[in-house]
């Protein structure tokens, strides 16, 4: 059950939420908020994948 939700959530975020991987984002010069949502799309992907 959990791992389903962490993949349903994870094609969500890759649908609403920006790829900075793909823009090329120094994690150096990011935002607080850009690191938020890096470190939030890391998480659900660990999770879906576990």
């Amino acid at each position: 059950m959990k791992k389903k939700f962490f993949k349903l959530l994870a094609k969500l975020n890759n649908l609403i939420l920006p790829s900075y991987t793909k823009q090329g984002l120094d994690l150096s010069k990011a935002s607080k908020l850009q690191l938020a949502i890096f470190g939030w799309k890391l998480y659900v992907t660990k999770n879906a994948l576990d």
